[in-house]
């Protein structure tokens, strides 16, 4: 029994996006996922970290949860930056059954559990929103408030913390993100987002007494990260 996390798999079955157009480590890229996800067998648990598919509504989206569905074990996801399918709970449990779907699970102001740790997240929020001129106070609010029901929902249990956008970036932190670490005593966070050049610009390691690593698809080589084995 063991606990992955793995984000942003972008895939492209129900949507013409493959992100084989950018080359280097994406040339082949859903078939390096394939290999990469058959070590998780079914008693496993693992954490999707956003960017999932490129579809742009739920029904667009069948063929790449199908292809999720055939990941063994319990999959826990959150929401990214491109996931155009994302809708209530309600609507994706409801997508769910109708398709057979099995062992899909939502992080949305809540936490699931795992070997006595608590799995919390949010999607979170990014400085190239801020940088853009597109940040959007209400919107970063809501992260915040989405990621203390989720930490508070785990009570004294210990907690570590799944997000799409990284918290803290070189150059740059999400302080208000790292006020309620502290605060809650989260003890590992584990993100995705970064590509390409911005890999170098990971901050991972023990930074303020939590443990931070990028567990982005083509940064991890395609292979889900062991987080609990």
């Amino acid at each position: 029994m063991a606990l992955y996390a793995i984000g942003d798999l972008h895939l492209c079955l129900g949507a013409p996006k493959p992100m084989d157009i950018f080359g280097g480590a994406w040339v082949g890229y859903m078939d390096k996922l394939k290999e990469g996800m058959s070590v998780i067998g079914p008693e496993d648990t693992t954490v999707l970290l956003g960017d999932l598919s490129w579809a742009l509504d739920l029904p667009s989206s069948q063929a790449d949860f199908a292809w999720i569905n055939e990941i063994p074990g319990r999959k826990i996801i959150l929401k990214g930056n491109h996931d155009y399918w994302w809708s209530t709970v309600a609507k994706f449990d409801k997508f769910c059954a109708e398709n057979e779907f099995r062992d899909m699970f939502i992080l949305n102001n809540n936490h699931f559990e795992y070997d006595g740790w608590a799995i919390c997240g949010t999607r979170g929020w990014f400085f190239e929103e801020e940088r853009s001129g597109q940040h959007d106070e209400k919107v970063f609010r809501r992260e915040l408030c989405r990621l203390e029901a989720s930490l508070k929902s785990a009570g004294d249990k210990p907690k570590m913390v799944f997000l799409h956008y990284p918290p803290r970036y070189k150059g740059y932190e999400c302080r208000e993100i790292l006020d309620l670490f502290e605060q809650y005593g989260v003890r590992r966070c584990y993100y995705g987002h970064l590509h390409g050049g911005s890999h170098r610009l990971a901050m991972e390691g023990l930074w303020d007494s939590v443990e931070f690593h990028l567990v982005a698809a083509d940064y991890i080589g395609f292979k889900p990260q062991t987080v609990i084995y």
